[in-house]
């Protein structure tokens, strides 16, 4: 089972490695592409919620779910590797807050367990991707840290008087 998990996390590393270099719009990102399908069938089900719902769980479900897909959009513009992650980050909280609803809205019976697994694989697969894109970012970031640190020479000598 470790093997398995470490050859995926391989695995989608080279791939967000090529996809990252070479994407020019988020659109093009696989991560965001799962987080737009899972937007339309989070609007999709809660148009079935009861109307009570409407400015509770209904509109907290769609706003969590809208946010995932907003801040890898968001995140990949931004220029800093610190900047990407922090809207990374900020789609992963969103993605926790959408389990939530899953469950309060299971257990309010506003959908079946079909719709819940479903809704379930697709988080999980979205959760997968932005974790590989964040460790991704983090080695990165890493990587040029210690460049910047074992560069000859950072800082430039003092006199001696």
């Amino acid at each position: 089972m470790e093997v398995r998990r470490w050859k995926f996390i391989v695995k989608c590393l080279f791939l967000i490695n090529y996809i990252m270099e070479k994407a020019v719009s988020f659109r093009e990102l696989e991560v965001w592409k799962y987080a737009h399908t899972f937007v339309l069938k989070v609007y999709q089900i809660t148009e079935s919620f009861p109307k009570s719902e409407m400015f509770g769980l209904s509109s907290q479900f769609r706003r969590a779910s809208v946010s995932i897909a907003a801040n890898i959009a968001e995140g990949f513009k931004k220029k800093g590797k610190l900047d990407k992650l922090k809207f990374f980050n900020i789609a992963q909280g969103s993605l926790e807050e959408c389990h939530y609803y899953i469950i309060l809205s299971k257990d309010l019976h506003y959908f079946t367990e079909i719709v819940e697994n479903e809704f379930y694989k697709q988080l999980e697969m979205i959760g997968k991707m932005l974790n590989s894109y964040c460790k991704k970012i983090e080695i990165d970031f890493n990587s040029q840290k210690t460049k910047i640190i074992t560069s000859p020479n950072p800082l430039p000598q003092a006199p001696n008087f």
